[in-house]
């Protein structure tokens, strides 16, 4: 292999400088990385969060359809009932109010005939 009886002493020896240029070099590779790492998950995290952001809206849009969906199809309960009774009863007082008021404008008009009479 080669000649071993050459003494250790006449190997170059590493100048100072170089550990150190290269100690720099490593630690400027390093903190460029991390900076670089840094803005990736920036990025990531604004990605990341655009997806959850749509997601929701979607999801919201989706829970307002089946809701309204439910709404329509479900059968009427006592207060439905109750409350379509009173707006019934409400529309009925009106629609008397009107016939009561329609014979006599028909009069005053010079035309004849009677307005039928609800029975309530």
């Amino acid at each position: 292999m080669g000649d071993s009886s050459r003494p250790m002493v006449d190997r170059r020896s590493t100048p100072a400088r170089l550990p150190e240029a290269v100690r720099d070099a490593v630690e400027r590779t390093l903190q460029a990385t991390r900076e670089g790492a840094e803005t990736t998950r920036t990025r990531a995290q604004e990605a990341v969060d655009e997806l959850v952001r749509g997601a929701e809206a979607g999801a919201e849009a989706v829970r307002d359809r089946v809701k309204d969906a439910i709404e329509e199809r479900r059968p009427a309960t006592s207060d439905d009932l109750k409350e379509l009774r009173r707006e019934l009863h409400a529309i009925a007082r009106r629609l008397d109010a009107i016939e009561e008021r329609l014979p006599a404008q028909r009069a005053r008009g010079g035309r004849s005939g009677g307005a039928r009479k609800r029975s309530g």
